[in-house]
C-alpha cells in the first residue's frame, strides 16, 4: 500500500471532548451511529483485533486495528482495504504501507523507466539550488529524484526478509506479493507539467515494480485522487484523475488494473472532524470507504 499522506491517514478514531459538530465523521461516531456499516469494528473492551490480517507500517506492526493512519489516533485506507481482503481471503494477509506525505509521482516516487524529468525542468532546479548553494550541481539536483520508489522497495524487501517479525508463524512459510495499492495525487495535482505526464509516469510505476517483483501480472488497485467530490472544478485535479482511470483503461493492463472511484466518498467539513480538504477533512468515513472501495476491487482482480 504506498502513496503520499493520504495513504498513510488522517481519518480520526474518536470523538474530541470539544467537537464542533458532535464527532461526525470520526471512527467512532460511525460505529455507534451506523452499527449495520461499522459496528463491526468494535467489541466490549474496544476496537476489534484481526488474528489474520497484519499490518506492517515504518517502525509499528502489529494486527489490523484502528490506529495505523498517521497518527495512532488515525486511520487510513488500510482499515477497510484489510477488512475486506481479509474477509475474502483464507490465507493470513500481511499489508506492507510504504508512504510519506507531500510526495509526488514526478519527482519523489519516479520509476527508473521513467528517465529524468525535461532538461528544463531540472535546469529550472538546478538554478533554485544555486541560490542556496552556488556551488550546487546537476547531479545534486537529480540524487532525490526517485528518492521514495527506491525507499519503498527497500522497505518491502526488509519486510519480506523478516515475515516472522511481522506476521506470527510466518517463518518458513511460501508468501505471495498479492497485490499494490495506490493513494496518491495531491502532489502532482498543482502543476500543469506534472498532471501531464502522470498518465506515464503512473503506467511505468506498475511496469517497473512487477518487473522488480517478478510478478508480471500483479494487481493493481488505484484510488483516484477525488478532493472536493463532485463538485470539484479546477483542472489539475480532474486532469490528475482522468489520468488514474486512463491508465486503469489500458488495453495491456486489462483485468490486472483497476481504478476506485471515490469522488462520491468526500463528506463535507460540516460532516467531519476537520477541515483540511486534502485530507478529505479527516473523515474516517473516507477513508474506510475509500480503503474498502480498494478491497473489493483487488478480491476482484485476485479471483
Amino acid at each position: 500500500m504506498a502513496g503520499q499522506s493520504n495513504m498513510e491517514g488522517a481519518g480520526v478514531i474518536q470523538i474530541h471532548p470539544n467537537s464542533r459538530n458532535g464527532g461526525k465523521g470520526t471512527l467512532e461516531y460511525l460505529s455507534k451511529n451506523n452499527p449495520q456499516k461499522f459496528g463491526h469494528l468494535l467489541q466490549d473492551d474496544g476496537w476489534i483485533e484481526r488474528k489474520d490480517v497484519f499490518v506492517r507500517y515504518g517502525s509499528r506492526k502489529g494486527p489490523l486495528k484502528p490506529g495505523f493512519g498517521f497518527r495512532s489516533s488515525s486511520i487510513g485506507p488500510e482499515l477497510g482495504f484489510g477488512t475486506v481482503v481479509g474477509d475474502a481471503l483464507e490465507e493470513p494477509v500481511l499489508l506492507i504501507k510504504t508512504c510519506w506525505g507531500g510526495k509526488s509521482l514526478y519527482t519523489d516516487f519516479r520509476p527508473p523507466s521513467s528517465g529524468m524529468p525535461a532538461k528544463e525542468t531540472l535546469e529550472k532546479w538546478l538554478n533554485g539550488a544555486r541560490r542556496k548553494n552556488p556551488n550546487a550541481t546537476l547531479e545534486d539536483v537529480k540524487k532525490p529524484i526517485g528518492h521514495f520508489y527506491r525507499l519503498m522497495l527497500s522497505e518491502v524487501s526488509d519486510t519480506l526478509e523478516n515475515l516472522d517479525a511481522y506476521a506470527p508463524d510466518f517463518r518458513n512459510k511460501d508468501y505471495e506479493i498479492a497485490g499494490f495499492v495506490w493513494h496518491q495525487g495531491w502532489n502532482d495535482g498543482l502543476s500543469h507539467v506534472t498532471v501531464a505526464e502522470y498518465e506515464t509516469n503512473l503506467t511505468n510505476l506498475i511496469k517497473d515494480l512487477r518487473k522488480e517483483w517478478h510478478t508480471p501480472n500483479l494487481p493493481v488497485a488505484i484510488a483516484v485522487s477525488g478532493f472536493g467530490g463532485w463538485s470539484q472544478k479546477i483542472d489539475r485535479r480532474l486532469g490528475i484523475i482522468k489520468a488514474q482511470h486512463a491508465v486503469a483503461k489500458l488495453k495491456e493492463f486489462k483485468g490486472t488494473v483497476a481504478s476506485v472511484e471515490t469522488r462520491g466518498y468526500f463528506r463535507p467539513r460540516e460532516d467531519s472532524p476537520g477541515g483540511q480538504g486534502y485530507h478529505w477533512n479527516n473523515n474516517a468515513e473516507t477513508y474506510y470507504r475509500i480503503g474498502e472501495g480498494l478491497g473489493k476491487a483487488m478480491v476482484t482482480l485476485l479471483k
